[in-house]
Formats: C-alpha cells, sequence, structure tokens
C-alpha cells in the first residue's frame, strides 16, 4: 500500500526535480562570471550578454513549449527539453572556444525554457483534486535550485581537502564539475520522466488533448482568442501587474532599504534572504486553495503583497522589526499567490490549448517582469527610490483591486443564477 502510495507521487518528484535542476543550472552562470572570463577569455560586458541571451532564449520558448506540447504531448517536450538542457551542460564540461560557451548557454535557455508551462499542465492532469497542493511543493522545490546553486559552485570553486582528489580527476578547472553533475543528472531525470509519467497520465480522464472537438489541431489563432474573454484579459492583466511589482521589488529591495530606511548592507541583505527563504509558503497557500477556491486564495495574497508594500514605502523610517515584518507580508502574499496563479490559468483555459495558452501567460508576466528593473531604476535615479517603490505598490494595488472584481463578478453570478 505504501508502495503504490509513492508511485502516485512518481509524477510530482520527477517533475519538481527537473525544475529544481533547470532553475540550478540556470542560476550557476552569475556566480561563475568571473571563471567564464577567465577560461574563455571574455570581458565582462560580453559575459553578461550571454547570460541575458540564455535567460532571453529560455522566456521566449514559454509559449512553443506549450503549443508543441498541445499538439505532440508533454511527456515528449519535458524529455527533450531537458536532454538539450543537459547537452548544453555537458558542453561546458570540457576547455572549449568562446563560440562554444555561447551555444551551451543557448542550450540551456533552450532546454530549460520547454519545462515549466508544460509541467503545470502535467501536474493539473495527473493530481486534479490536489493541483494547488502540487504546485506549492513543485514552486517550493523549484525555488531552492538558486541556492543550490550558490553552494554548489561555493563547493567547486573553494574546495574542501576532503573532496579534493575526487575534484582533481575533472578535466579542466574544478568549476566545470557543477555542470558535469547538472548534465548527468539532467539525463538520469529525463529517462525518468519518459518511463515514469506516461502512464500516469494515461490514468487521467484525458491523457492527450491535443485536438478540439473536430479532431483539429490548435493554431497560434486559437490561442490568441482566449483574449476576446474579458474575464480571462482581465486575469492577464493581474498577472502582468504582479509581475511587475514583484520582479521591481526583487531587484532593488536591498539597495532601497540601505538607501531609503539606512540599513546596514548586513541587515538587508538577510531580510533580502528572508524574502526567498519564505518560498515553502506556496505549499500552505495551493493546498488551501484547493479546499476554499482559487479566486479568494489569490485575492488575499495579492491584498497581504500591496500592502506590505505600502508598508514599506509609510514606514521607510520606522527601523529593521517593522520593515522585515514588511518583507516577511511580501514574502508571503508574493510566493503564496504564485502557485495558484497557475492552477487558476489551467482551469480557465480550454483543456485542448492548456499547455499553449499558459503559455502565452506566462511569456506576457516574464516580459513585464523583465522591464520593471529598468523602468524601477530610471524612477528611482530621476526622483528617489521611495517613489520608485510608491509604483511598484501601485502596480500590485492594482492586481488586487483587479482579481478582487473577478471575484466579486464570480459571485454575483453565482447569486443571480441560484436566484432563478
Amino acid at each position: 500500500m505504501g508502495s503504490l502510495r509513492l508511485m502516485r507521487y512518481a509524477t510530482l518528484a520527477v517533475t519538481a526535480a527537473i525544475w529544481f535542476l533547470a532553475k540550478f543550472v540556470r542560476y550557476a552562470f552569475p556566480p561563475l562570471f568571473e571563471a567564464f572570463q577567465a577560461s574563455y577569455g571574455l570581458s565582462v560586458a560580453t559575459v553578461g550578454l550571454v547570460y541575458t541571451g540564455l535567460m532571453t532564449v529560455y522566456a521566449l520558448l514559454q509559449f512553443p513549449s506549450g503549443m508543441l506540447s498541445d499538439r505532440f504531448g508533454s511527456v515528449q517536450v519535458i524529455t527533450a527539453g531537458s536532454i538539450v538542457a543537459a547537452l548544453g551542460s555537458l558542453t561546458l564540461v570540457f576547455d572549449a572556444p568562446a563560440p562554444l560557451f555561447v551555444v551551451a548557454a543557448v542550450l540551456v535557455g533552450a532546454g530549460t525554457g520547454a519545462h515549466k508551462t508544460v509541467s503545470i499542465r502535467v501536474l493539473s492532469r495527473v493530481y486534479p483534486s490536489r493541483t494547488g497542493r502540487v504546485l506549492g511543493i513543485f514552486d517550493t522545490i523549484g525555488s531552492y535550485g538558486g541556492v543550490g546553486a550558490s553552494a554548489v559552485v561555493t563547493l567547486f570553486l573553494v574546495v574542501p581537502p576532503i573532496a579534493r582528489p575526487l575534484i582533481s580527476r575533472l578535466p579542466g578547472e574544478p568549476w566545470r564539475g557543477v555542470f558535469l553533475l547538472a548534465g548527468l543528472f539532467g539525463i538520469l531525470l529525463a529517462a525518468a520522466f519518459a518511463w515514469l509519467v506516461p502512464s500516469q497520465l494515461a490514468a487521467t480522464d484525458d491523457p492527450n488533448a491535443t485536438q478540439d472537438d473536430d479532431g483539429r489541431d490548435p493554431t497560434v489563432f486559437d490561442y490568441l482568442r482566449q483574449f476576446s474573454d474579458l474575464r480571462f484579459s482581465a486575469f492577464i492583466l493581474v498577472t502582468i501587474f504582479f509581475s511587475f511589482a514583484y520582479n521591481g521589488a526583487v531587484a532593488f529591495l536591498p539597495l532601497y532599504l540601505s538607501e531609503t530606511a539606512d540599513f546596514t548592507t548586513t541587515t538587508a541583505n538577510l531580510l533580502y534572504s528572508v524574502l526567498f527563504a519564505l518560498s515553502i509558503v506556496q505549499i500552505v497557500t495551493g493546498d488551501i486553495s484547493d479546499r476554499t477556491g482559487r479566486l479568494p486564495i489569490l485575492v488575499v495574497t495579492l491584498v497581504v503583497a500591496a500592502a506590505a508594500l505600502v508598508a514599506l514605502v509609510v514606514f521607510a523610517s520606522a527601523g529593521p522589526l517593522v520593515l522585515g515584518s514588511a518583507v516577511v507580508a511580501l514574502a508571503v502574499g508574493s510566493h503564496g499567490f504564485r502557485p495558484v496563479r497557475g492552477v487558476y490559468l489551467v482551469e480557465i483555459l480550454p483543456e485542448w490549448i492548456a499547455a499553449g495558452g499558459l503559455g502565452v501567460v506566462r511569456t506576457l508576466l516574464m516580459g513585464a517582469g523583465a522591464v520593471s528593473p529598468a523602468i524601477i531604476g530610471y524612477v528611482a535615479d530621476v526622483f528617489n527610490f521611495r517613489i520608485a517603490f510608491v509604483v511598484l505598490a501601485a502596480s500590485m494595488a492594482g492586481a488586487a483591486a483587479l482579481a478582487a472584481g473577478l471575484l466579486l463578478s464570480e459571485r454575483d453570478t453565482s447569486t443571480s443564477v441560484r436566484g432563478m
């Protein structure tokens, strides 16, 4: 009985492990910028440009990966993406000319970009009654990929005596062992996913969901047509406003605390780490949303996040205790929002275009998140950081107001239907 229960969660385990590895390998790049410069003879600007290319390819793959999943199947897309990312990692294991470094970065971006959008759809199909909790676990595990990357990179850069005999056997510089591990685990996880997941997907009511009722494959127009639904478009605005506010806050919170609140760098960085450490709240909000519905939790988490940003502005001189509480609230609201957002989007999209539709949305929200630091940095330069965080608070409050409107209109519709 226990083994059957464990097998039931095999899809979650292997999908979350691939997501952890995807974040791990992406976030392993920045700590190694100096090593890349030395090994490939590149400038800081060039290394930064290569990493920007990696992240751009990652963002651009959200919609194509979803569309390919709707047409050919999620298992094929995720397995292929994992193998491509693993090949990119293994390309960095051996000394090679600088152009191969660029190729490796592009492969990592493309391979990891094929995972998140499609995996949300996979998990929602395999665990239909526990999707919120499952996505909370999935996102929480992924969130710690960056923490794992920092720790492993440090291990290979500052090799402890006990590990020197093993690491000395690696080809080239010790840091290349980071990508050797990532590549090998990537191939193993791709094989595990291809072996374990199809049988669990086959047990769902609709294992393929690649065609509509007329047997027609989805087109780009089918995905874009969803925006004619006012409630769908309104929720897309919710996700865009949230992404803009969250990414701007993440980019400048330490600097804001240092310059506006006069915190020491150590205190500011400590509070900044709290923002990520509390990502475990995603499991809680996802689980609650399975019981109470998605929109109520979305509204509550957005209100909490908006109130936290307002508090950071209003009480900027109140000291570490008050501002620390605001950072905790921002973490709880922001992290709590994300898994429920994914479930809600999957539920409001038609089954046959769910993955590609989610890919369109993720492309938009990632675009909003990408431009946020540039805009907020400009506002801070022209005015000050306090005004810049007012903009972030307004964006988060706008997301909360729109979500509340969706919740109220949903309840009004339900009440009128019952009255009839």
